[in-house]
């Protein structure tokens, strides 16, 4: 539902309740801020407050410097966690700032080489083609649960080595830790931490079947490591675990599941992909662009500075919000338009490249690719045909469920 920005005043933006995120991301909401305040600073119930940064270059320069706005001083949500909670997601490579961040990265980043993933393409096009082949003669499915979802948590599952029979119990934990805001995965976040508390016994089930029988997995590479000449603690490889678990599929999903959506609300842009099958590169940079399933990340200022002539203060939290700044009027032309032979598209999807650039962009990138090719080829008269489910999050743009039909094909 598209609401026009000049019927909203700066007192009618509320981008902190999730309930604003149920019918898809505000995007009015972004237009105002970036037209009267770029740097909003946002009232938050039973908190201090945050400055909300809608504008492209905002969102570049924060990003770029860890030094300045840090993400393990306060972590990467913006609601403030207690003490215990805070050590813990301080394990999480996402809440560390350099030079320790960069240690974990360069660990974990052997198993995500540009080599390695166009190494996959046969095998993860099998995966696509596979899962097709489960729904092809039925002539309609559910897009997330049967497609979308089912392409990434396979992928990552294998590439750390967790059997394939498991990844529902996966995909049931990664949702109830991301979707703790949605009454369909639990009510409250105690649950979430049961649900990272039961992966983090089947993450250490797993570390002790690859410490007696090493494969050639993500998660045997991580059990031979050393930091610093130490071998990881038990905590350190379940945060790694619960990373890659869940950002290894949870975003790609959303990707996936958001850019059939688009191309269905915009048929004249799946016509001409159909047309021209050499526009998928493109397509897949302004699903990228146009979905952004990661809605936001917080930093924390660790010094007073400056943004746009705002004063902002030490111990302050920014939030940067990459939707907003993948339709920024000053670098996307027709920024509200999806355009899959857009080019130049710059978007800050995968963040904009610093210590924090998305470790799996490449891996996201390839997944998204070859599961269009084989959609487009395979189903290529596949549409909505009943209400979209959204995800009650307003820090995921994700889609719970998204009814398709097409031709069933024997």
């Amino acid at each position: 539902m598209k609401v026009d920005a000049d019927a909203i005043t700066l007192r009618d933006v509320d981008l902190y309740s999730p309930d604003n995120f149920v019918k898809g991301v505000p995007y009015h909401f972004y237009e105002l801020l970036r037209r009267e305040a770029p740097v909003y600073r946002h009232p938050e119930p039973d908190g201090p407050g945050f400055w909300a940064l809608t504008k492209y270059d905002d969102i570049v320069t924060v990003s770029m410097d860890s030094a300045k706005f840090s993400s393990w001083q306060g972590g990467t949500n913006i609601h403030d966690l207690p003490a215990e909670g805070l050590t813990f997601i301080r394990m999480i490579m996402l809440n560390m700032d350099p030079p320790q961040h960069t240690k974990y990265r360069r660990l974990v980043s052997k198993g995500f080489t540009p080599k390695i993933v166009q190494a996959m393409e046969p095998h993860v096009r099998n995966i696509a083609n596979d899962i097709i082949d489960r729904v092809s003669d039925l002539g309609g499915c559910d897009f997330v649960t049967d497609i979308a979802a089912e392409l990434p948590l396979q992928v990552i599952l294998e590439l750390m080595g967790v059997p394939v029979e498991d990844r529902h119990l996966v995909f049931d934990w990664s949702n109830r830790m991301i979707g703790f805001d949605d009454p369909d995965y639990q009510t409250t976040p105690e649950q979430g931490q049961a649900a990272a508390t039961e992966m983090f016994m089947y993450a250490n089930q797993l570390a002790v079947d690859r410490k007696r029988s090493p494969q050639r997995d993500v998660i045997s590479t991580l059990m031979q490591a050393e930091m610093d000449g130490e071998a990881l603690t038990e905590t350190e490889f379940d945060a790694f675990f619960v990373l890659l678990s869940v950002a290894g599929n949870e975003t790609t999903r959303n990707l996936i599941s958001g850019g059939m959506l688009a191309l269905t609300e915009h048929p004249e842009e799946q016509r001409k992909l159909l047309a021209d099958p050499s526009l998928i590169g493109t397509a897949v940079e302004e699903m990228l662009r146009w979905v952004t399933p990661v809605i936001y990340f917080r930093r924390t200022v660790t010094k007073d500075t400056t943004i746009r002539g705002q004063k902002i203060r030490e111990g302050d939290k920014v939030v940067m919000y990459y939707g907003s700044g993948n339709r920024d009027e000053d670098v996307f032309p027709d920024g509200d338009v999806f355009d899959v032979s857009r080019n130049p598209n710059p978007h800050i999807t995968f963040g904009p490249g610093g210590a924090h650039f998305c470790l799996g962009a490449s891996l996201a990138r390839l997944e998204i690719r070859v599961m269009f090719e084989e959609l487009l080829r395979r189903l290529p008269d596949i549409q909505l045909v009943g209400q979209v489910r959204r995800l009650r999050s307003n820090f995921i743009a994700g889609i719970k469920q998204m009814p398709v039909r097409f031709t069933p094909q024997e």
